[in-house]
């Protein structure tokens, strides 16, 4: 197989599958991981992929934000296990912050009626939690993006910097071992900054799917998290590389 035929093989299989690791093309190309990634490495910097930890994503899906109803379904008991450990973190009186994921969401269905504050720039969310009389809600407002249902840009951004919160409890697009957490496009990424940053503590909610994963634009490094609360199928290597850095992991049981 020629150099060319090789690179047009692995943009094809990282279109179809949207994402792919380093192993499974060196089995598709029959050539050596080392020869992958230095194609990679090539068809990153002529835009065709994005790098990811131990493989590579489709340019589309790493900007593509996926609409709500899609992240809904997809993992959901992954996501409502998380959600429901993540509640029993929260206490009487605290503030916190939730964002416009599903897990997020999930949490919002799963919080008792007790006295809390919740800010959040999520529709969902906020329709959720309204009807429990207890929690005081309050949305960021801003620009409504109409696929996830979230508040985001300038005007959500400026309404955060009025509050300070005990806990966010957000989820992302991606999580890489060095680098830390990334999400779809720059508007969800910077409005995860704020949140993170008017927070004492941040909890990152993620599923296995989301580890290895780098999307397109960067939200933190692993000194601004806290805690990661995942499932049991993440691997273990990359959960106990995170806790090396010194971030508290939770993984449940695969049960």
């Amino acid at each position: 197989m020629l150099v060319a035929e090789r690179w047009q093989r692995i943009v094809q299989a990282v279109n179809e599958r949207g994402s792919i690791r380093v192993t499974e093309l060196s089995e598709l190309c029959q050539v050596t991981e080392e020869t992958i990634r230095r194609d990679l490495d090539r068809l990153e910097s002529e835009g065709k992929l994005m790098r990811s930890h131990g493989g590579a994503v489709s340019v589309k899906e790493a900007q593509t934000e996926v609409p709500f109803m899609e992240r809904e379904t997809a993992y959901a008991d992954f996501k409502i296990s998380i959600a429901r450990e993540a509640v029993s973190y929260i206490r009487e009186h605290d503030r916190i912050i939730l964002d416009a994921s599903t897990t997020a969401w999930y949490m919002a269905r799963l919080i008792p009626d007790m006295p809390l504050t919740i800010i959040t720039n999520s529709m969902k969310v906020a329709l959720e939690v309204s009807a429990k009389e207890k929690i005081q809600v309050i949305s960021t407002g801003g620009l409504l993006s109409p696929k996830s249902l979230s508040y985001v840009g300038p005007l959500a951004e400026r309404s955060l910097d009025m509050y300070h919160v005990h806990k966010c409890f957000l989820s992302c697009k991606g999580v890489h071992i060095q680098r830390g957490i990334s999400e779809s496009n720059e508007l969800q990424a910077l409005i995860k900054r704020k949140m993170i940053s008017i927070a004492d503590e941040t909890y990152l909610l993620a599923d296995h799917s989301k580890f290895g994963m780098q999307s397109l634009t960067q939200v933190a490094g692993w000194p601004e998290i806290k805690h990661v609360i995942t499932d049991g199928q993440t691997n273990m290597e990359d959960v106990n590389r995170i806790r090396e850095i010194g971030v508290n992991v939770l993984q449940l049981d695969k049960g």
